[in-house]
């Protein structure tokens, strides 16, 4: 990974630029960063205390946090909300804004996200739109946010009829990622976030993908080094996508979106809930991708299979059945029909013709994919994804 890649570096982490003009941040990854986050926050302060939003799982990481401010003399209120993907909703947007506006926040001013991507999400967007646009910050604390929606600015809520169909593009002033938060993160999250550490490589980067499939074990093991070394080479390849197509309008940022409309599918017929989780949705997804694409003479049997494998190897689900997933495929192809990349009642879909050659095709058939996914192998009844950890 070189240093056009990702930014400074020095021997314990990366500092990755967003370059976007005047929207342009960068992302810090340093283990040991959250002890002394004051220094990154105190510029961004001034004289005003900052709002930290969190969720009832980082207790004691807010505790840290504001630890950190305190010793460089930063006022700090904190709004702690329920965990889970159920909070990404109108019912706890309406209470966030209510409470950011109840403790005086001004459009200067800078709302702390410190949590997963729910939390990231949900507070990226109600910055959004309070007082029609305030500053926000990512502390993300999942191996997931990290590497995927902490950066590039897309937040929001998920409505009755799909996920993230509501929600604005707004990019964060900062983004400060400490690796070792992961140390108090369940097995099963932190295998979570490897699916989308791995999706960079299915997407353009063989070599990458070659690396995980020759560290990912130790990354999932807690190593500090690999672990570093994923997180910095997935922003700066995630930094590098958003630069060249912010707001997803040529085609470049949707390649991102690799595995995630058969995931979204899957998300939605779990009832966007712990029974699957979004990066394990997102394995599941790359793979059936990558199967779709084998299936119809687009990439190779073979490749299909290396990622299959290399998701069973790190415990993730490689398809409908390991995902717990027994629904009819019609009824999953109804589910992607509310996919908010839906135009003219088309829906563009992320192949491959091979690992690091993701492209995206606007002329795939819905009865294509749904023959498809009827030939797929489906768990059992009572079968579901659960967590061990």
């Amino acid at each position: 990974m070189s240093n056009e890649q990702t930014g400074k570096q020095s021997g314990r982490g990366a500092t990755v630029p967003v370059r976007l003009g005047e929207r342009s941040y960068d992302v810090v990854i340093e283990p040991g960063l959250l002890t002394h986050a004051g220094e990154w926050l105190a510029p961004l302060a001034g004289r005003r205390p900052l709002v930290i939003v969190a969720d009832v799982n980082v207790a004691d990481h807010l505790a840290a946090l504001g630890g950190a401010l305190d010793s460089v003399g930063v006022g700090h209120r904190s709004i702690v909300l329920p965990a889970g993907e159920a909070s990404k909703s109108w019912a706890t947007l309406e209470r966030l804004t209510d409470q950011l506006l109840a403790l005086g926040v001004e459009r200067g001013d800078h709302v702390v996200a410190l949590g997963g991507g729910v939390i990231g999400d949900l507070v990226g967007f109600a910055s959004a739109i309070l007082k029609r646009g305030c500053r926000f910050v990512q502390i993300p604390t999942t191996l997931l946010a990290q590497v995927d929606s902490s950066v590039g600015g897309k937040t929001g809520i998920n409505a009755r009829a799909g996920k993230n169909l509501i929600g604005a593009f707004h990019q964060p002033r900062l983004v400060l990622i400490d690796p070792d938060v992961l140390d108090t993160l369940p097995t099963r999250q932190v295998r979570a976030g490897y699916a989308e550490v791995v999706k960079y490589g299915l997407i353009d980067d063989a070599d990458f993908f070659a690396w995980c499939e020759r560290h990912g074990a130790a990354l999932l093991a807690g190593d500090p080094a690999a672990r570093t070394h994923a997180i910095a080479h997935a922003v700066a390849a995630k930094a590098r996508i958003v630069a060249e197509d912010e707001h997803e309008t040529n085609g470049r940022r949707a390649l991102l979106n690799l595995g995630h409309t058969f995931g979204h599918a899957l998300e939605a017929e779990a009832g966007f809930s712990d029974r699957l989780l979004h990066g394990e949705a997102v394995a599941a997804g790359c793979a059936l991708a990558f199967a779709f694409s084998a299936a119809t003479g687009r990439c190779s049997a073979a490749d299909a299979e290396r990622v299959a494998a290399h998701w069973r190897d790190s415990g993730l689900p490689d398809g409908l059945a390991a995902a717990g997933i027994d629904a009819p495929a019609e009824r999953l192809v109804e589910h992607m029909r509310h996919d908010k990349k839906m135009e003219a009642g088309t829906l563009p879909f992320l192949l491959t013709r091979g690992i690091g050659q993701t492209y995206l095709d606007r002329g795939v058939a819905l009865g294509e994919v749904e023959a498809f996914l009827a030939a797929q192998p489906r768990a059992a009844a009572s079968a579901s994804v659960t967590a061990t950890d």
